[in-house]
């Protein structure tokens, strides 16, 4: 998992947790929402999601070796 999307999970993951603690998403859907932001958090804390694994993505850049 690349930096850039690690990043944009924390920020998704702020977001979330605002419009469900503020009021603003309820029930359900913002039940929803904070159980993603809590997959977000640990999947960018771990550097890995299972699902880019099954999906076949990769964010991360890989860096050549120069010769």
């Amino acid at each position: 998992m690349g930096s850039t999307d690690r990043i944009l999970r924390i920020i998704a993951a702020a977001v979330f947790g605002i419009l469900y603690f503020n009021g603003i998403i309820h029930g359900v859907a913002g039940a929803v929402l904070l159980v993603l932001g809590g997959v977000f958090v640990l999947t960018s804390l771990a550097g890995y999601c299972p699902l880019y694994k099954i999906l076949g993505l990769n964010t991360c850049s890989r860096k050549t070796e120069s010769k």
